[in-house]
């Protein structure tokens, strides 16, 4: 059988190219590859994995992949691959969830340290030959402050354990906190997100990028935020409306650290315009947050464990185009003696009868003598069928068809 073909479009630890090397991959590495070129080297490579970090899927990539069956994004967000387009033409995409979280949670803190003591504007004037202690001698301190959090995924909770360091008090907004949960953290718990804004010193967004979190951070939460916060974004730059922030800035004497932002370049380098970083009081990054070598040797080795872990039984790590909810209606229970031809006989009457299998399971008994197969249907055989099927195999052990219910 030959190797699995892995084509990484953008930088990757050397460790990890070591280990894909070590496992029987045939890699090839292209970290200088811009979205525009993609569908070119997919054509060209024809990998049966592509790996990406920053660089953009488009559907036009994707379309021009002939055998390619798994796109995996060496980061955990993945709004940068075209998961729709993937997901109609078969393609599994995973990413690598959790790896990166300390490092982003330590830039956050950098962000919010910048935010309170201005040390960018210090370093700064000091460059430029100016002392302004009486400046810059005002600061407001963390210590008994309180820090409000947007979401409450691995990311955000890192950030909770160092805001106990800081002496802060911690208010969190997220969908799946309940007040149990928020006991066990030693954070209270926030109804809304406009409650976080009205409650905190300093907010830091720990959200996903989806159609729901769009400008998150509007006009409304702006207005809620204390006069003087800070607000800090390392997730996406979607999350929140620069617009507003601008205003918040001028009108409030909000601060802002942001290593994410609205029309970021594809390219690790290139021209870089928006005008939200040239605003006083506006400390940013440059969409590092995940950047530590010991985030992406994390990673990187995470990404190695979905290839192989794909190559060598089929399953997807961290698949994240998976259907939550399969269309099927009910289940067909098939234990079979275990030869060949017996499965064939079931999908044939049932291709004739235009039925469709959604999903399926071949379980195999100790010893191999039998096996059971669960087949989910996107409506149920009539009796005629079922008895063509026992008709058609003498290998048919039982059959037995029970619904699903809705919403199950």
């Amino acid at each position: 059988m030959p190797a699995m073909k892995i084509l990484i479009a953008d930088t990757f630890e050397q460790i990890g190219c070591d280990e894909l090397a070590r496992i029987g991959c045939n890699t090839v590495l292209e970290p200088g590859l811009g979205a525009a070129d993609l569908p070119g080297a997919l054509k060209s490579h024809d990998p049966d994995v592509l790996v990406v970090r920053s660089t953009k899927v488009t559907a036009d990539a994707i379309a021009a992949a002939g055998k390619l069956k798994l796109i995996i994004r060496a980061g955990a967000g993945y709004d940068t691959i075209d998961v729709a387009t993937a997901s109609k033409e078969g393609i599994f995409v995973a990413n690598c969830p959790g790896k990166n979280a300390i490092a982003v949670a330590e830039l956050a803190w950098a962000l919010i340290l910048a935010c309170d003591r201005r040390v960018p504007d210090q370093t700064r004037d000091l460059r430029a030959g100016e002392w302004n202690k009486k400046e810059y001698g005002k600061a407001a301190g963390l210590y008994g402050r309180t820090l409000g959090i947007l979401g409450l995924g691995t990311i955000a909770q890192h950030v909770v354990t160092r805001a106990r360091a800081f002496g802060m008090n911690v208010v969190v907004w997220s969908r799946s906190l309940d007040d149990e949960r928020a006991a066990e953290l030693g954070v209270r718990r926030a109804a809304t997100p406009i409650d976080v804004a009205r409650a905190s010193d300093v907010v830091s967004v720990h959200v996903a990028s989806t159609p729901d979190t769009k400008h998150l951070i509007d006009a409304a939460f702006i207005d809620a935020m204390k006069p003087g916060a800070y607000l800090i974004n390392t997730s996406r730059g979607s999350v929140v409306d620069e617009a507003a922030v601008k205003r918040g800035i001028a009108e409030k004497g909000i601060r802002a650290g942001l290593d994410v932002y609205d029309g970021e370049p594809a390219a690790a380098k290139a021209p870089f315009e928006n005008p939200i970083v040239n605003e006083p009081g506006v400390y940013g990054t440059h969409h590092v947050g995940a950047s530590t070598d010991q985030a992406q040797q994390a990673i990187a080795l995470e990404a190695v464990r979905i290839v192989r872990t794909y190559r060598d039984g089929g399953e997807v790590l961290h698949c994240v185009n998976r259907a939550e909810k399969s269309p099927a209606t009910c289940t067909l229970t098939v234990r079979h003696r275990n030869r060949p031809g017996v499965l064939a006989t079931v999908f044939q009457v049932l291709s004739e009868a235009r039925i469709n299998v959604e999903e399926m399971e071949n379980i195999i008994y100790d010893g191999a003598a039998a096996a059971c197969a669960v087949i989910q249907l996107d409506s149920p055989p009539a009796a005629e069928s079922l008895q063509a099927i026992r008709a058609q195999c003498s290998d048919i052990l039982s059959l037995e068809l029970t619904s699903i219910e809705a919403g199950a």
